[in-house]
């Protein structure tokens, strides 16, 4: 039997009908799905590593998992050679708000979760109502001022201990980051939140919209953000916004 080899696989899609990237007992989340369809496709078990955890209803361009696969992606009928036909055969059987985008060898010891050097988040709001932006952007009713929201932004910089933006009870080692990036840019229909960095903690990016929202409308000063990150305590940071407009759309190696 051939020595197995490690694979990535790019993928995108819509987290609307899914609790989140990892699997679940009793919901449906796109590493179950995913772990089916390549599963039934490559006729063999298939456990995915994802790079992240996206929560319930939030949306990724760019997302990475890895996956060890045997023959039939050696000698067998799916030889990388094949690449192009072996993507459409997963795009066929997967649902249509996820897709697979690229597939490609790595080395038996890559790792999709540990080995991702940056990752960049966007936070989507618009201000009228607009149907075709239900699920995909949060609507709000007053514009919040986006000068005072990058001043409170750039403080950030100065940090590394969020842990007053992660969710309680998580089993992590560190709740440190490093985070490179962070503006607040207006769009065409509303106004676009882009954050990059190192690793990001559970809930963060929506929580640190939802303090920045504060700011914006003026409840908090742009200076209360470093006594909020100081604190290192979740309550009093602002409430997470929603989901729907939470984007993974960059994971640098």
């Amino acid at each position: 039997m051939a020595t197995p080899q490690r694979y990535f696989i790019q993928l995108s899609y819509n987290g609307t009908n899914y609790h989140g990237w990892q699997v679940q007992k009793n919901a449906v989340s796109v590493q179950a799905v995913i772990n089916e369809k390549l599963s039934v496709i490559l006729r063999q078990p298939i456990d995915t590593t994802g790079c992240g955890r996206t929560d319930t209803g939030v949306h990724a361009k760019d997302f990475f998992a890895h996956f060890d696969a045997g023959e039939s992606m050696v000698d067998g009928p799916w030889s990388l050679e094949k690449k192009d036909s072996l993507l459409r055969s997963i795009n066929a059987i997967l649902p249509v708000d996820i897709a697979a985008m690229n597939l490609f060898p790595v080395a038996a010891d890559a790792n999709a979760r540990f080995d991702a050097k940056l990752r960049t988040y966007e936070y989507h709001i618009h201000f009228n109502k607009d149907p075709f932006k239900n699920n995909y952007s949060w609507e709000l009713r007053d514009r919040p001022d986006l000068e005072l929201m990058n001043k409170a932004a750039q403080l950030m910089m100065a940090y590394t201990d969020f842990s007053c933006f992660s969710k309680s009870n998580t089993q992590v080692k560190t709740n440190n980051c490093k985070i490179t990036y962070a503006r607040w840019e207006e769009t065409e229909s509303g106004i676009v939140f882009r954050i990059s960095a190192d690793r990001f903690l559970r809930n963060m990016v929506r929580a640190i919209v939802g303090t920045l929202i504060m700011v914006g409308r003026k409840e908090i000063e742009p200076e209360a953000m470093q006594k909020i990150i100081e604190s290192k305590n979740r309550s009093n940071a602002g409430t997470s916004v929603p989901a729907c407009g939470l984007y993974l759309t960059e994971v640098k190696y």
